[in-house]
């Protein structure tokens, strides 16, 4: 079995490396856990390999806030540094000093 270490951490901002959305991560897949469904509908000229860390994030773009499913081959640290708005956040960081996002409390599934 292939060992998978995450480059980026639950709390960590983030933002696609093509695509025009940032967010933070809530969850880290050491490996591809979606369906084939999903797999199949991303173009296969950009289908990413699916033995590599996947995101989940409370992401957002200019027009709206949603979860976003991202392959790590894909994101890149944000370092904006600017606010992110997805209401959701709210609910599962806390805000730290440095700017940082860190869980409120453990939430298992």
């Amino acid at each position: 079995m292939k060992q998978s270490n995450a480059k980026f951490s639950i709390g960590e901002v983030v933002r696609h490396r093509i695509f025009p959305f940032r967010g933070v991560v809530f969850d880290v897949d050491p490996e591809f856990s979606n369906t084939e469904e999903w797999w199949n509908a991303i173009p296969a000229e950009i289908r990413p390999s699916k033995d590599q860390p996947f995101y989940h994030l409370l992401a957002e773009n200019d027009e709206t806030e949603y979860v976003a499913y991202v392959s790590e081959q894909n994101l890149v640290a944000d370092e904006s540094g600017l606010p992110l708005r997805n209401p959701q956040i709210g609910q599962i960081f806390e805000k730290g000093q440095a700017g940082q996002y860190r869980p409120k409390y453990n939430i298992s599934h």
